[in-house]
């Protein structure tokens, strides 16, 4: 426990030497707050962010984490100061609270203004949120709605992402189709197009577009993360890497790109970059699973295997019930040759999950090292019958007499 602690320690004091406090570190601080509830924090650390310097974005963020408390007129305040720092960017926040004071004309004023600023929200966002309640049954929300306000193009987009989400890839690719017959130098076109063709694993078709569209647009998060994804899927983690990048220097707000990237410096074999990544995102969520795994595993690339033991205990604490979790670190012991200690976290992993083939053939090669053969061949057993044909060697060598 105390060797977790000094762990934990050390990530922090390493992260804040590496990254500092810039105006992006706090934003993703206190949206992690906000994320899990802690709206008082996230509160403190954007006051201390704006004693440092006025920024826009912490004031929506801070408006933000008191709406969510329940703070209306704190929050108010927060969005109006935001919108005389940088237009627009208030006035969804601003639109939910009087849709909840049940005030319709100044809701619809300032969603209206949102709809037509660089900050505006999906229509499936919008209408699946509870803050309009109070007033979607209202002859003016009613009215407002009549007048079109998204592209036609935008709606197919909508459609399209909304058939791929309920896994109707024939659908959304007629969508496309239609889309891209009707507006081909359309961007939302294209990339509604790229979306079909990365669900049809079309990936070099995803790449060539996603390339094209990134100059025209540049920093748009949706096309620059498709590429990314692309990039991975198509094996050239060296490309995914760069284009992570150009998303974190974009500042966009998404403390998982460091995981990404993280993922992208692992496949390539740059360790130390992506354990310096995963430490940051780990700083912000200390209780991420699959940021818990990935420094398990980097560190145990990197040659600590001490350390990436480490790591998997923690996500076993958090996660107890997550086979996963304990295969981990199971997998660290046995290449450790721990076999005791393989043994047993392969047989937790499998009282939560029995039908893991892999699990069952590593269980029974760590008990043959036990000399425990005849509940190795049980598992080797197992394993053959759940489809591992690598068991079959070992039942040859130790089972048949």
């Amino acid at each position: 426990m105390k060797r977790i602690v000094f762990i934990s320690v050390l990530l922090i004091s390493t992260v804040v030497y590496i990254f500092g406090q810039n105006s992006v570190d706090y934003l993703l601080r206190a949206k992690a707050c906000i994320e899990s509830g802690k709206y008082d924090e996230a509160v403190k650390v954007l006051t201390a962010a704006l004693s440092a310097g006025t920024d826009g974005r912490y004031l929506v963020m801070r408006g933000d984490a008191f709406y969510a408390s329940g703070k209306f007129n704190e929050a108010e305040n927060d969005y109006l100061a935001a919108n005389a720092i940088i237009k627009g960017s208030g006035d969804y926040g601003l639109s939910r609270i009087y849709a909840l004071k049940g005030d319709v004309q100044n809701a619809l004023e300032h969603l209206n203004s949102n709809l037509n600023s660089d900050f505006r929200k999906k229509e499936k966002e919008i209408f699946l949120d509870t803050a309009f309640e109070k007033i979607e049954n209202t002859p003016e929300w009613r009215q407002f709605w009549k007048t079109e306000r998204y592209s036609i193009a935008g709606s197919k987009l909508q459609e399209v992402e909304y058939y791929l989400s309920a896994g109707k890839k024939n659908d959304a690719q007629q969508t496309a189709e239609e889309l891209l017959k009707e507006y081909p130098s359309e961007n939302v076109a294209i990339y509604a197009g790229a979306l079909v063709d990365f669900s049809f694993e079309r990936y070099k078709n995803v790449i060539s577009a996603m390339s094209k569209l990134v100059l025209t647009e540049k920093g748009n998060p949706d096309y620059l993360e498709l590429l990314a994804k692309s990039q991975m899927a198509a094996g050239n983690p060296a490309g995914a890497s760069i284009t992570y990048t150009k998303m974190i220097d974009s500042e966009i707000l998404d403390a998982k790109l460091y995981l990404r990237r993280a993922e992208c410096y692992y496949r390539t074999g740059e360790y130390n970059k992506s354990m310096k990544d995963i430490e940051y995102f780990l700083d912000i969520y200390p209780s991420s699973r699959e940021g818990l795994k990935m420094a398990g595993h980097t560190a145990v690339a990197m040659g600590d295997n001490l350390k990436g033991i480490s790591f998997f205990s923690r996500n076993i604490e958090l996660n107890p019930n997550d086979p996963e979790c304990f295969t981990d670190r199971a997998n660290s012991f046995f290449s450790a040759k721990s076999w005791a200690l393989a043994e047993k976290d392969y047989g937790m992993a499998l009282d939560l999950k029995p039908d893991l083939p892999d699990v069952w053939l590593n269980k029974g090669i760590a008990l043959v090292n036990l000399a425990r053969t005849e509940d190795a061949c049980f598992d080797f057993r197992r394993a053959y019958e759940l489809g591992n044909k690598q068991a079959s060697s070992w039942i040859g060598r130790y089972c048949i007499h």
